[in-house]
């Protein structure tokens, strides 16, 4: 080799290196040591550098890896990361899996999620990951909508027009079960 085509030959191997190192090993050092330590808030950020591909390789197997582990904390965060990559799916490098999406949405839901609580009323609506119920889907839009936020307005909504389809016992019954609930979480 000629020295130019030496120097070439260094400058690609070198960037081919240094991007792949910058790939699969670029999250920090300091979030990556929290993380492995066990803390959940480190462990959902690991797990969105992953998911969206930030200084690493985008790999959902690894995002959910990481999600789980902070979900297995009950972090409420990780709970419902690792529920939107069931619900939705990533193709070939993550299956779709509404029952367990449903099952996490309702991990983040006992915690008093509005939004999760809100997402497993309409799972519930549409019977997806979980039994059809419009009584259930009630239950939870009623949660959801007595949290002030921006879809306040859209769970109420959501919840007024699963009304019209439940009886008038059922509805005494389900906001029996809405003031126990929020009796036992106070928000």
């Amino acid at each position: 080799m000629t020295g130019w085509t030496q120097l070439v030959a260094v400058i690609v191997l070198g960037a081919a290196a240094g991007g792949t190192a910058a790939q699969n090993g670029g999250v920090d050092a300091a979030l990556l040591a929290k993380a492995n330590a066990g803390d959940a808030a480190a462990e959902v950020q690991v797990g969105e550098r992953y998911a969206e591909g930030i200084d690493v390789t985008q790999d959902y197997q690894q995002a959910a890896a990481w999600y789980d582990r902070a979900a297995k904390q009950g972090n409420i965060a990780g709970e419902l990361h690792l529920a939107d990559l069931y619900r939705d799916g990533r193709g070939k490098a993550f299956a779709r899996d509404p029952a367990q999406a449903a099952a996490l949405y309702r991990k983040a839901a006992d915690q008093g999620d509005a939004g999760a609580q809100g997402t497993l009323g309409m799972l519930y609506t549409l019977g997806v990951g979980v039994p059809r119920s419009d009584v259930e889907a009630y239950f939870w839009l009623d949660l959801a909508a007595s949290a002030k936020g921006p879809k306040q307005a859209q769970y109420a909504a959501n919840r007024q027009n699963v009304g019209t389809r439940i009886t008038a016992d059922e509805l005494e019954d389900v906001q029996q079960r809405v003031a126990k609930w929020k009796a036992a979480h106070q928000r």
